[in-house]
């Protein structure tokens, strides 16, 4: 099955009370049995993503999640990962058997909160439950099933479907150079490059040109002088690495444009503006602050891991400043007492996430008052060249 890269699937949160049916009707949607399923309370204890390819939804991820009634000090945990597992949810389900408790309110509410637009599936309708008005008042629709004889289900994928927000397409580069145009993609092989394959910014970048009608040149940092030469320097864009900048920026001649993968991937996905604003943050940055470097991705760390190493060893030597640093990786953002007194937020690209997920993230940020920077910008700023590589996508952007 050919299923896009997490930046570009749906993500379908299934919430509700533990014992609802939320494992079972995953497995009814999927038409198999995928989910673990048991009459015990609390059988899913943590939130579990099931990717498939649902027509007429395309490729999807459905995020099965532990019961929000959760009780006890681990039950309490269990619910803290369900809360962080919607941060990523494009729509969600709220799965109920019986009327509205303080549960159901809770979720309401908090899918309401994230702007996440969900319907509500009555299971169990093979018992004869009969509680469609107990539920009007919340105004969302309401779709009645059976997990068990798989009645509805079809309609219920409808349904979601119908409330999918529509993203508009924004392209990486591919409206920086147009047709016929030459871009060269800067693709380093050191210790932190995946073994036999490309990085998906990399993927995506030399996808779209060639999509466009345009030419992709990749090489790498090494013989990129050589490559310019060999196209007599007839280069419309050249996108490297955010690791590689201070060498590729000496290559590079000042009349061909230069910017990187991460600012690339950061412009599509969230608000430029936004990142600059974090820049200029840094100036109120005194010894001692708290910055939380944030990546959507699980990476197994190196020793000279870009997030955990790298960026706090060249605000120490660009900025002179000793800081107290918060890591934080993988689909689920930190819950908002993680990030408290955070004075900064250094966030990567967003490769894995689409945008809705990304701007989700920013925009909780911003509620928070917690300036955030992408990699990308932060590495150009502290080596002196970030006019320079965010000069492309601001000129397009008038």
């Amino acid at each position: 099955m050919n299923v896009p890269h997490a930046g570009f699937r749906k993500y379908i949160a299934i919430v509700g009370r533990r014992n609802v049916g939320k494992s079972s009707l995953i497995n009814a949607i999927v038409g198999q049995d995928v989910a673990i399923v048991s009459d015990v309370p609390g059988t899913t204890t943590d939130p579990v993503y099931k990717t498939l390819e649902l027509h007429p939804l395309g490729p999807v991820t459905l995020i099965d999640t532990p019961g929000l009634d959760d009780e006890g000090f681990l039950g309490e945990k269990r619910v803290e990962r369900a809360k962080r597992s919607l941060y990523r949810a494009d729509a969600a389900i709220l799965v109920v058997d019986d009327v509205p408790t303080e549960h159901e309110r809770f979720a309401v509410n908090l899918l309401r909160q994230l702007e996440i637009p969900f319907i509500i599936a009555i299971n169990k309708l093979d018992l004869k439950n009969n509680l469609r008005d107990a539920y009007i008042d919340f105004g969302v629709p309401i779709v009645e099933v059976s997990a068990k004889t798989k009645t509805n289900i079809e309609t219920l994928i409808k349904t979601v479907c119908d409330i999918l927000p529509e993203e508009e397409p924004r392209p990486m580069l591919a409206h920086l150079i147009g047709e016929y145009r030459t871009v060269v993609l800067v693709v380093p092989i050191d210790t932190a490059a995946p073994k036999g394959r490309l990085i998906m910014p990399q993927v995506e970048a030399i996808r779209e040109t060639i999509d466009h009608a345009a030419t992709a040149v990749v090489t790498r940092d090494t013989e990129l002088a050589q490559t310019l030469e060999k196209v007599n320097f007839k280069v419309d864009l050249v996108v490297t690495d955010s690791q590689a900048i201070m060498r590729v920026e000496k290559i590079v001649p000042k009349q061909i444009p230069l910017t990187t993968f991460s600012i690339l991937e950061s412009a599509s996905k969230g608000d430029v503006k936004q990142f600059l604003e974090g820049i200029d943050a840094l100036k109120n940055l005194k010894d001692g602050d708290t910055v939380a470097i944030v990546e959507a991705c699980s990476h197994v760390p190196t020793c000279d891991d870009i997030g955990r190493v790298k960026i706090p060893r060249w605000i120490s030597e660009k900025v002179k400043l000793e800081l107290e640093y918060r890591f934080f990786a993988g689909k689920e953002f930190p819950e908002v007492e993680q990030l408290s007194n955070c004075k900064l937020m250094i966030h990567c690209g967003g490769c894995v996430l689409n945008r809705t997920a990304f701007m989700r993230r920013m925009r909780l940020a911003k509620r928070l008052n917690i300036p955030v920077v992408n990699y990308g910008m932060l590495i150009s700023h502290l080596h002196g060249v970030l006019e320079r590589v965010v000069e492309p996508i601001l000129k397009k952007q008038g």
